[in-house]
């Protein structure tokens, strides 16, 4: 994490210890000459034990909590709106200490509790079928706004739920934020005072960013590519800005180099466009781009908003792409779309208020 917040001098506002890596809070500490293990008790009560005060880390004499509580906070998210899907949907509106609002999803599928967790507030690229991208870029996040979404969510859940799945799926590119991306997966999976996640329960999403690929197979986690095209011309029609940044060509030569382990396979998300890319002839050159990779296919039906010109296409025109690939040996699987009356399906995230998802799904189900 760079530019990362040291002690505060006399009369500055207090260091948030969530913005400190390990190393930082080791040169924190080091005014107070406390002895190295404090790092991890205080890490721990962070992470492990989500503590919203200095004054609750009860393993720290009562001097101690005072000494550290004049130089340093805990400065979690404070304002967060709920908003709860028939289907069980959750999705997090959370406000960020400078105004701007970024959304968090929790996703229930049986067996499964996933957290889709944002990156950025807006996205730098300009996917067509995003609502996300109507937005631009506000700004990054730091690495403990990325945590902290889990923190929260977790914060959230009820009775015996636990979270079992994290994807980097939510507002934003990850990979141009790979910094704090980097060091926001490190606190989650670290063992001795971080939240001890299995990095193969993590899944990093990208549109594209192939000369980045690599630093997402050095964390440990998988790796999902949002494809939606079958050619060039089709990723630039649908993904101007990521098109530019690699071809598809330059894109799928980097996933044939990607060093995957021997029980993994990368992972390919496709967005299906009524009329634009879920035809027979998209799914055989679909066939054709994976050939030889070990991979899996994942069909999205669009998920419609308002103002936006691309339709979602009728089951049966999802069935019958997903029949070709089966039939060619390529696992796929439809993604249900979940969340949608609440905009909290893949697509559907924006800074919007909590009203409007109401007055958006109303529209949408007018053309239905």
């Amino acid at each position: 994490m760079s530019h990362e917040p040291t002690a505060a001098p006399s009369g500055s506002p207090p260091v948030n210890l969530l913005a400190l890596t390990e190393e930082g809070l080791g040169r924190l500490l080091q005014q107070f000459e406390w002895p190295r293990y404090r790092i991890g008790q205080i890490l721990r009560w962070l992470y492990q034990r989500r503590a919203g005060s200095i004054a609750q880390m009860t393993d720290l004499s009562q001097k101690d909590r005072e000494q550290l509580t004049h130089v340093a906070t805990i400065s979690r998210t404070q304002q967060c709106t709920v908003l709860e899907s028939a289907d069980g949907t959750r999705k997090f509106l959370l406000t960020l200490d400078d105004g701007l609002r970024i959304e968090t999803v929790l996703i229930p599928d049986e067996e499964r509790l996933t957290l889709c967790v944002s990156t950025q507030v807006g996205c730098m690229l300009d996917c067509g079928f995003c609502l996300t991208g109507t937005m631009g870029l506000k700004r990054n996040l730091k690495a403990h706004e990325i945590v902290d979404q889990v923190l929260t969510a977790q914060d959230h859940l009820t009775g015996e739920e636990r979270l079992t799945n994290l994807v980097f799926m939510g507002m934003g590119e990850p990979l141009a934020n790979i910094e704090a991306l980097s060091s926001a997966i490190q606190c989650l999976i670290n063992k001795s005072w971080g939240l001890g996640w299995s990095p193969r329960r993590i899944t990093v999403s990208t549109a594209g960013l192939a000369a980045r690929l690599k630093d997402v197979a050095a964390l440990g986690v998988n790796l999902a590519i949002s494809l939606n095209g079958t050619t060039e011309e089709q990723r630039q029609q649908l993904m101007p800005a990521v098109s530019q940044i690699a071809s598809l060509k330059t894109l799928m030569a980097a996933c044939r180099r990607y060093p995957l382990a021997p029980t993994r396979r990368l992972t390919f998300e496709y967005v299906l466009l009524a009329g634009v890319n879920d035809r027979d002839e998209d799914a055989h050159r679909l066939v054709k781009l994976l050939k030889g990779l070990r991979c899996k296919v994942n069909l999205i039906p669009f998920n419609e908003f308002p103002g936006n010109p691309f339709r979602r296409p009728t089951d049966r025109s999802v069935l019958a792409f997903q029949a070709i690939l089966t039939r060619a040996g390529v696992d796929a699987f439809i993604r249900k779309s979940r969340g949608r009356d609440v905009l909290g399906a893949c697509g559907q995230l924006g800074n919007l208020s909590p009203d409007y998802a109401g007055r958006a799904l109303t529209q949408i189900e007018s053309r239905c």
